[in-house]
């Protein structure tokens, strides 16, 4: 069996647009017909850019290759070019790549990619969801805690038992910065009627997107310690996990990142340092399934756990599903609400998940199918990123 072709899609969102403003998906092609699909996470570059990106990767280094030889294929691409280090760019195409390899694999077997990475640890996999705003709000929810308080509420008569919110104001390309009093008093508020709200039927994950300096962050910190979060999500950028490992040792409450790194020498240094103890990379650019799980096994060695971060399409919750699964120190995986949707639509068989757990499938590879009908119907037609922040400074 050989890798002889690749497919590109990239998929706009439509509104409400939960998981991002579009998707970029691959699927490779074998010699014997065998398909397995993949994604790429938030590339700074405009998706149709980086579907030229992932086709010359593939046809420089992927075609002609065994996609069984995944440790030999990722090697190829992390080192082609004279690279041989973490960027974003390469290893968000290499983590698709992965991807749709153990696809590929799984399905040839025909087991589920977690009977390949170790066998099923876990029977279903408990979840959580960002607080997202929903029509008729009549304020935004992700700036008035009072609302927010009210869709906790829901999600928890849903059956999720862990939360996401990020009160603290707007990130930019200046960060870190210092809070204002005001963003404090704000994000306080939030978890103090968040925690009423739910009592101790749901966990409160402080999401930050690295806004504070390490002093800002602990300032912060000092004021939520008394509601109990079960995280505090990248206090500061993700470059220095030293500085990241202060606000660590200043606090109670655990810290989790990741979804900005890559590979696991990025991940090495975040528990060298014990800048964090729930790590969440994000599959779609860690460097797929192979890499996560690595890191996986290096956080286990320390007692730490995994989380792994969705703001992407479904093929990633589908391919971090199959890694968590497969993993003694999984602690908790992000859903976008409940995998309803066009998330839902763009998969041929929906991912189950019932009253907060996701239920792994038992179809071979990824366990999922990407509807390439929906793909193709809903082409991304815009011009911004992904993601952004924004370009001018904070100021207090």
């Amino acid at each position: 069996m050989k890798i002889k072709d690749i497919k590109t899609f990239t998929v706009g969102n439509p509104p409400p647009g939960f998981g991002g403003r579009y998707y970029v998906f691959i699927k490779l092609i074998t010699d014997t017909g065998v398909e397995g699909v993949g994604e790429i996470y938030n590339l700074p570059y405009h998706p149709h850019i980086v579907e030229k990106m992932a086709r010359d990767v593939v046809e420089r280094y992927v075609v002609g290759q065994d996609p069984f030889d995944t440790e030999k294929i990722w090697r190829s691409v992390y080192g082609g070019g004279f690279i041989q280090r973490p960027d974003t760019s390469m290893m968000g195409i290499l983590s698709a790549i992965d991807m749709a390899c153990w696809d590929i694999k799984g399905k040839e077997l025909n087991k589920p990619v977690y009977k390949l990475l170790g066998g099923q640890v876990h029977e279903k996999l408990r979840s959580y969801t960002y607080i997202y705003p929903k029509p008729g709000d009549k304020t935004n929810v992700y700036a008035d805690p009072e609302l927010a308080a009210v869709r906790a509420a829901e999600y928890v008569e849903m059956g999720f038992n862990a939360v996401k919110f990020d009160p603290a104001g707007a990130y930019t390309v200046y960060d870190g910065h210092q809070l204002s009093l005001e963003d404090l008093d704000r994000s306080e508020r939030f978890c103090k009627l968040l925690r009423e709200a739910v009592g101790n039927k749901a966990d409160l994950l402080f999401g930050t997107h690295g806004q504070m300096t390490a002093s800002g962050a602990i300032r912060l910190a000092k004021r939520l310690e008394k509601y109990d979060p079960l995280w505090f999500e990248e206090p500061i950028p993700p470059d220095n996990q030293k500085e990241m490992a202060k606000v660590a040792r200043a606090t109670s409450i655990p810290i989790a990142a990741g979804e900005r790194l890559t590979t696991k020498w990025e991940f090495q240094r975040v528990l060298e340092e014990g800048a964090a103890s729930i790590l969440q990379m994000n599959l779609a650019r860690v460097g797929g399934i192979t890499e996560a799980k690595k890191i996986a096994s290096m956080a286990e060695a320390v007692h730490a756990q995994i989380a792994p971060h969705i703001y992407c399409g479904p093929i990633t919750w589908a391919a971090a599903i199959q890694v968590s699964t497969s993993t003694p120190n999984f602690l908790i995986l992000e859903t976008i609400y409940d995998g309803g949707g066009f998330y839902g639509e763009l998969l041929k068989k929906p991912i189950r998940w019932e009253s907060g757990y996701i239920i792994p499938p038992t179809e071979p590879g990824l366990g999922v199918e990407l509807n390439e009908a929906v793909a193709l119907a809903h082409p991304y037609v815009g011009n911004a990123l992904h993601l952004d922040m924004t370009h001018t400074p904070h100021m207090v």
